[in-house]
Order: C-alpha cells, then structure tokens, then sequence
C-alpha cells in the first residue's frame, strides 16, 4: 500500500453531507447501537441497518477517507477494514448478537486484541475498536441501551452515555461518559453516600449546603495542572463529578507499566505536580491524599502533559474520615497525620511528605518503607522517617536524592516547603521547563481555539 493509492481513491463528498444526511435518516429509523468516534475520527455513527462496512474506499459505508484522517494513518487502513453486522440467532430472540470481522491485512484490533485477518468476534457494550495498531483507536461501540443513560439521574441522563469503568477506589466509582452533544468524553467519579459520620454525626457527604459551597470554591479553580470539574450533582444516595478526561491513566500504571521512570521522564512530571500543588497551597487548600493514582497523564507519551485530579475530596472530608479511606495503607500520609489518627491539628506541609514519596517512587519503582517488615510496623517507619535509599538509586542524582530527603523530613517545621521545592536545584532545568510551558500552551490553544470548539463540541 502507498501514497499513491491512496490518493487515487475516487473523490468523497463533503462530510458535512454527509452528517446532515444522516442526520435526517436518524429522524425516520432507530439506531441499536452508536460507534462513539475516538480521537482520530471526527464523527459518530448511530447503526441503523443490519450490516455496516468500514474503510478507506468510498464504497464503504463508513469511508474514513471522509475523516480528514492524517495520511500516515490512512495508508495503514485497508480499503474494507472491517465489517460490523447484527445477526439474529432465532425468531424469537429479543437481543441481536454484534460481530466484528477483521477483513483487513494489517489486522483490527478490540480492546487492544487482534482480531485476525477472517476471523470475527462478538462485540460487546463499551468494546474499543482500533484500526492496524492497538494505539490507533478509532471508535467505541455501544449498545442502545447504554445510550440511554441508565442509572443516571435524569438531569444527567439526558446529557450523558454512560460507558465503562475507569477504575474504583475506596472513595468511589470512576465512569467514561460521553456527551450527546458534541460527543466529548468525561470521566464521571460518583461517590456513594454513607447515612452518618464516623463519629454519629451527619455525614459531610450527606451536608447539601457544604457541598455546593465547596463545588463553588473548587469550580473556581484554574490551573492547567489541575483536573477541570465540569459540574456536580448531589442526590440523596450519590454525589455525581463530571471531571475532564486524561487519556493517558494515572502515573501509578505508568511507574508499575515500565517498573520506574527515568529520571528526565520523572523531573518532567513532577515539576508539573509541584505546580498544582503549589497553586492549590496559594489558594488555601491543602489535598492530603496525594498519591500516583490520583495523578493523571493526557497522553501515553513520556513527555505529556500531567494533572492532579480528587483534590475536591479534601475539601469535603474531615480529616478522621479521611484516614478511613486509607483502606490500611497509609503508604503516602505525613507521620503528623498518623501520630493523630487525622484528629489532631495539621498544615499544608502533610502534601509535601506525599509528593516526597511520589519522588522516590517514580524514580525507583517502589516504596521507601517496608510494608512487611517483621519488627517494626510500617506507621512506626513513617513517623521514625526510616527509609534509605537502595542500589537502584546508584544512578539517580544527588540533586534528586536531596530533594526526597528534604520532602521526607519527619517534623513539618523543618520540612521544605512547596515554594522552596519550586526552586530546588533539581527542578532548574530550563529544558525541561521549557517543555512543560509547551505543553501547557498546546493544551490551553487546542481549549480555546474556534476549531476545537466545534471539534470537541465545546
């Protein structure tokens, strides 16, 4: 397959008809399933007949000729890649079966597993579908019946598809959605309410008044290195956040993915941590559970833009119930925390602790205390501050090494602070700063540009 080939396709028209077209069919036939577009794709496909063919020839019934695709994609997409077609088993079945044929030669990937030239697969609610490479991911496949938003309150069902899990956590359920207008992805976080306090009183979760007070506060927050909160909604049962989506998942898969960071890649990160952190420290909010699984990457690149997502939670949470969501494992709490029970009095400098420990778990790959240690508990390590630091931070600078002994400093007093941590030696590297701004300029132009506007439905 060439440049040529590919350019000698017969000519498309204009996709623009091609959505009002279908537009106008979607007035007069039901769908049973949407092809939610990816990032490479610019438009959503709502399935109406019982067969569909997907590919680069005009003959298609989804031509991706008529995505404005990049050329490097398009010469690794056959001229039919695949073919989704809806099959009735029996008369009497309600619910279709959905197959995907790979008829392509440089192969169809579901859920980042290869098809195989021929062979085809059932395809299910929420099923990625990725086109020659598992990374090219082109569409999201989703069943009527998940469109309709099921289980959601009614002033989100109309906005939102609910899709798969992204993850969970001791503070709740993290959802994909998308929107049904503008097809923009979100990651939904819904938070189960509990009826009391630890302590008898009234759950703050359950406290109308502070919530939408903290939403306010919270929603007023701007910083590139921040999750964005898009809107909240409180039921009596759940408390629903609709937040920005990063594609690239938290900083805990991609230490544990690649066993430890190189030391440039880790500088890149946390200078953008340090920047959050600092901007929520200057805005008078202090996050306490500071973790790699609450720091999230936009992309599966080594330099890629980095936010710091669930600092609301703080904001909502005293600090006993927060110590509860530690779920036994208070690996990242400051030992001024622990010596307490979360009860006692406590400053900003506990996020300063945490971001030490990121530090030294990104550059090692593994925690500075010893979870199983058989004499001395791990609370006792921590607010002892016993670590060290082992072999695999033979190659690892002196500069980085201080700067994780400064962040690990057991009396908050005498701890560095976020300001100090900005101007460390180890985060004076113009390169890198430099890259970071990049970044943060590319995220803030693809935000507010008119095309991205309409792109993304914004």
């Amino acid at each position: 397959m060439n440049n040529e080939e590919v350019l000698t396709l017969p000519d498309t028209q204009n996709a623009d008809g091609v959505v009002i077209t279908q537009e106008v069919s979607q007035q007069r036939q039901v769908a049973w399933g949407r092809l939610w577009r990816n990032k490479y794709v610019q438009n959503n496909v709502d399935l109406i007949k019982d067969e569909y063919t997907v590919g680069r020839s005009a003959s298609c019934d989804i031509c991706l000729m008529k995505q404005k695709l990049k050329l490097q994609l398009l010469n690794i997409v056959s001229k039919v890649h695949f073919k989704i077609s809806r099959t009735y088993l029996s008369d009497c079945e309600e619910d279709p079966i959905v197959y995907l044929e790979d008829c392509s030669h440089n192969g169809t990937y579901v859920n980042k597993t290869l098809v195989g030239s021929g062979k085809r697969v059932v395809l299910e609610n929420n099923d990625v579908i990725s086109i020659s490479i598992p990374g090219f991911t082109a569409y999201t496949f989703m069943t009527t019946k998940a469109l309709d938003g099921s289980g959601l309150p009614s002033v989100l069902k109309h906005k939102y598809a609910i899709s798969r899990t992204l993850g969970t956590g001791a503070c709740g359920t993290v959802k994909l959605i998308f929107s049904k207008i503008g097809c923009k992805k979100y990651a939904m976080k819904m938070i189960t309410k509990k009826s009391q306090a630890s302590n008898g009183g009234k759950h703050p979760l359950n406290d109308p008044e502070k919530i939408m007070n903290e939403v306010r506060i919270l929603k007023a927050l701007k910083h590139p290195c921040i999750i964005r909160m898009e809107e909240i909604v409180d039921t009596p049962s759940t408390v629903y956040i609709i937040l920005e989506l990063m594609e690239g998942g938290e900083l805990f898969e991609r230490i544990r993915s690649k066993q430890r960071l190189s030391e440039k890649c880790a500088k890149l990160i946390f200078y953008q941590v340090i920047l959050a952190v600092h901007y929520l420290h200057e805005s008078g909010i202090t996050h306490r559970d500071l973790k790699p699984e609450n720091i999230l990457l936009a992309s599966d690149d080594d330099v890629t833009l980095v936010k710091v997502s669930d600092f609301g939670l703080s904001k909502l949470l005293d600090s006993e119930t927060m110590m509860k969501t530690f779920c036994g494992t208070p690996m990242y709490v400051a030992p001024e925390i622990l010596l307490t029970g979360g009860k006692g009095a406590y400053t900003k400098q506990v996020d300063v602790w945490s971001l030490g420990v990121i530090l030294y778990c990104c550059l090692s790959g593994r925690v500075p205390f010893n979870m199983h240690h058989s004499k001395i508990s791990l609370q006792d390590q921590i607010v002892r501050g016993m670590y060290n630091f082992p072999p695999v931070f033979d190659h690892i600078s002196e500069n980085a090494k201080d700067l994780i002994r400064s962040m690990l400093t057991v009396n908050p007093g005498k701890r560095i602070t976020i300001s100090k941590v900005l101007l460390h030696p180890w985060l004076r590297d113009r390169e890198m700063r430099e890259t970071v701004n990049s970044l943060i300029r590319e995220a803030h132009d693809e935000n507010s540009s008119p095309t991205s506007r309409i792109r993304y439905g914004q």
